[in-house]
């Protein structure tokens, strides 16, 4: 017979969207639920609860013998997690690198990889047992202290999740990518984590500062300097988003004849050490390292890595920061605290409610063992009743037992006994009649007794389970404590660096050499060296050019291009073409728009402000450190649009405004009037009926204003002279002064 043949009315037609949709979700959220968000509870994820699982099951205790770790693989993969044997080894050898993972899980024995990022052993020549944290989170698991589910077959059952008498979740932290999601969550130290946990206890509603006095930020595995804003950390843990800036930990060693090296102890979490130092080396071949002199690796099991000056006059301060600057010695940790919120929700938690939920499932561990431990009790003290009515009646008991065909009912209407209690009788040994054995059996009958007092006053105490909890937890931080090898801090903190070490930095690696910037009409710029102006008469320009601006700097400034569409943009004064030939246009060191012209160009000084003006006469003032540009493109300060341009750029310094209309008005009035931006169209300086802006300048009302005429001559007018100029922001003005200059300009520099 040929192939079965499908019969068309067996075929069902489904919508293609809707299919996809559906088969979607169900992959987005087994990969949210299953895979890649820990669970707030336990901090696992079911990878490693089910390797915790199996391990337990295999007995593999701290003080028990080790197993290999394929034995390990092949039990978790064939009886919980039916994936990848590797992915399964890769998340067990994870949990033993005390490098990753802050509070190790797993004590391995072999190569589990190491600092430099070369990978762990084969499966079949590793070993491995639980560590006493895998203990604690596994504590009480057998006392019904969590639900277990069915196996991905139906085989056998495995835990929900587990006790987590550890909090684990922030002590260890955690990482992945879901489906529209991601978790990031840095290590911390467990001792501080306790101390917080015990003040949300007293105090449920705790403020996240007073929580970040316990927990000043994140512990990590491989030390390192945290040197991140103490108001950012604040923030990211008020909010469950943010990141934390760390530095390698380093230290001057001096060497014979002055001479010194730094030497790099620690390194930032999770970056691979050969790899770090392969990346330095790379740096200094291609010389832009240029403090750094040589770079070695002298690490043994602990981290030693060498680095050189170039010179010994080098400033060891200023060669680091060049090197956290352009190199993985600083990183940045993320902070991103999306978890599942009672294993089902995913949820961006802050630190007081991540910890809360850890303190309500340590609630309910707790009531649920002590459930266990009443029922067991209760159970016990009924057989020892039983006990007791077989020892008074001991006679009787065995006639009956001798006597009778079904003993066990008989026992039970004769002593009113429960099923139970009859049934332990029939299952005493002989052995037990002794006489001691009735002491024993009250003896025990009065501890249970007062025991089961404790546990129901317990149960019916929220006061009494919260106090239970927290001796738990100080159990905990005891075993974890500051004064321990395992829980001592490894990261510490310092301040940022300051704001002008980039400058430092510039100046020492930039030979620091006096120059003249020339700028043409054209937009071409170059560099002289020297400050000498009069050399500038002398200068050459192309066709139909000329100079436009010529002013000093030195080599380790930092050179700012304000153009006509109220863009900035910074030029390092080193990079700047030689003065022997003509230069290079400004537009092929920058992006600016073809339309656009420069409006001025000066050397930048931070504490400087400036006053922006656009065609129409609208501006206002702007700090000069803010219109420090990091890219090509340039900053937007000026806002301009409907064909307006900025016009003006000139230095802020005073307390006075001119501002000169090309219809030769002049208008005066007082710096205050003028609002202080970082971005924006300004306000309106001075009005028109038509033209617009065509000179301002700043100055200090004692001083006068002052301009120049064409011959360079200066004439300086008091406030009295120019009283009725004087007015208010935004008004007209008045004819400008006899004497003024015909270029309507006041000649004095743009900038300086």
């Amino acid at each position: 017979m040929g192939k079965d043949v499908i019969p068309p009315d067996s075929i069902e037609p489904i919508n293609l969207r809707e299919a996809l949709e559906e088969r979607y979700l169900a992959y987005a959220l087994s990969t949210i639920m299953h895979r890649a968000l820990p669970d707030a509870r336990d901090g696992l994820k079911p990878v490693h609860r089910r390797i915790l699982h199996g391990m337990r099951l295999l007995r593999l205790d701290p003080r028990a013998a080790f197993k290999k770790s394929a034995k390990i693989v092949g039990d978790v993969m064939g009886n919980f997690h039916p994936h990848s044997d590797q992915a399964i080894y890769d998340a067990l050898a994870r949990l033993a690198q005390d490098f990753a993972v802050r509070y190790p899980l797993i004590e391995g024995q072999g190569n589990f990889g190491n600092v430099d990022g070369d990978n762990p052993a084969a499966m079949r020549y590793t070993e491995a047992r639980l560590t006493e944290v895998a203990r604690l989170l596994l504590e009480g698991i057998d006392e019904d202290a969590v639900d277990f589910r069915p196996t991905y077959d139906d085989s056998d059952t495995e835990p929900v999740v587990l006790p987590g008498a550890f909090p684990n979740l922030l002590a260890n932290g955690a990482s992945g990518i879901a489906v529209g999601m991601a978790t990031n969550i840095p290590p911390h130290n467990a001792a501080e984590l306790c101390d917080a946990a015990l003040h949300l206890i007293k105090s449920p509603n705790a403020r996240v500062e007073t929580l970040v006095g316990y927990i000043p930020g994140p512990d990590l595995p491989t030390g390192g300097v945290i040197v991140e804003d103490p108001a950012n950390i604040v923030d990211a843990y008020r909010t469950g988003r943010g990141g934390f800036r760390v530095r390698a930990r380093w230290s001057v060693e001096q060497q014979a004849r002055g001479a010194y090296v730094v030497v790099v102890s620690e390194i930032p979490y999770q970056v691979p050490k050969a790899r770090l130092i392969e990346k330095i080396a790379e740096l200094m071949e291609a010389k832009r390292l240029s403090l750094v002199g040589d770079i070695r690796d002298e690490s043994a099991e602990d981290i030693r890595v060498v680095i050189e000056p170039r010179s010994r006059t080098v400033d060891a301060t200023l060669m680091m920061e060049s090197l956290f600057k352009l190199t993985d010695l600083e990183t940045r940790v993320s902070l991103n605290l999306n978890i599942l919120s009672g294993g089902r929700v995913p949820k961006v938690m802050g630190l007081a409610e991540a910890l809360t939920e850890w303190l309500a499932h340590r609630r309910e561990v707790l009531i649920r063992r002590s459930n266990h431990r009443l029922g067991q009790i209760e159970h016990r003290l009924e057989v020892l009743d039983g006990y007791l009515i077989a020892f008074l009646n001991i006679d009787e008991v065995i006639r009956i037992v001798r006597n009778e065909d079904e003993p066990k009912p008989v026992l039970m209407e004769t002593f009113a006994l429960s099923d139970v209690q009859a049934e332990a009788i029939l299952n005493m040994r002989l052995r037990s009649l002794r006489r001691l054995e009735e002491v024993e059996i009250k003896g025990e009958h009065a501890k249970l007794t007062k025991k089961r007092k404790g546990l129901k006053a317990l149960l019916k105490s929220e006061a009494k389970q919260w106090a239970a909890v927290a001796d738990e937890i100080k159990a905990v931080r005891k075993a974890f404590g500051p004064d321990t090898a395992l829980g001592k801090r490894r990261t510490t903190f310092a301040e940022a660096p300051a704001a002008d070490i980039e400058e430092a930095m510039l100046e020492a690696t930039v030979e620091r050499e006096p120059i003249t910037v020339v700028v043409s009409e054209k937009g071409w710029i170059r560099a002289l060296k020297g400050k000498a102006k009069s050399d500038t008469k002398d200068l050459s320009f192309k066709a139909d050019d000329g100079l436009k601006f010529a002013f000093p700097a030195e080599t380790t400034d930092k050179i700012i291009v304000a153009s006509t569409g109220g863009k900035f943009f910074t030029l390092g004064a080193d990079k700047l073409p030689g003065g022997r030939g003509h230069g290079e246009p400004i537009r092929v060191l920058v992006d600016m728009d073809a339309a656009d012209d420069t409006v001025a160009v000066f050397a930048h000084d931070p504490e400087r402000k400036l006053l922006v003006v656009s065609t129409d006469g609208r501006g206002f003032v702007v700090p000069e450190a803010e219109v420090l540009a990091n890219t090509r493109k340039g900053k937007q300060v000026m806002t301009v649009s409907g064909g307006e341009e900025m016009r003006l750029c000139v230095s802020a310094a005073g307390d006075t405004v001119a501002v000169l209309g090309e219809n030769r008005k002049l208008l005066v009035f007082p710096l205050d009037q003028v609002p202080e931006m970082t971005r924006g169209k300004g306000v309106r300086l001075q009005r028109y009926k038509d033209g617009g802006v065509a000179d301002a300048r700043v100055f200090h009302a004692v001083d006068g204003l002052s301009w120049q005429d064409s011959s360079g001559r200066t004439f300086n007018r008091s406030m009295a002279d120019i009283k009725v100029w004087i007015g208010d922001r935004a008004q007209a003005g008045r004819l400008r002064p006899d004497g003024f200059p015909r270029s309507n300009r006041f000649g004095t520099p743009t900038i300086g």
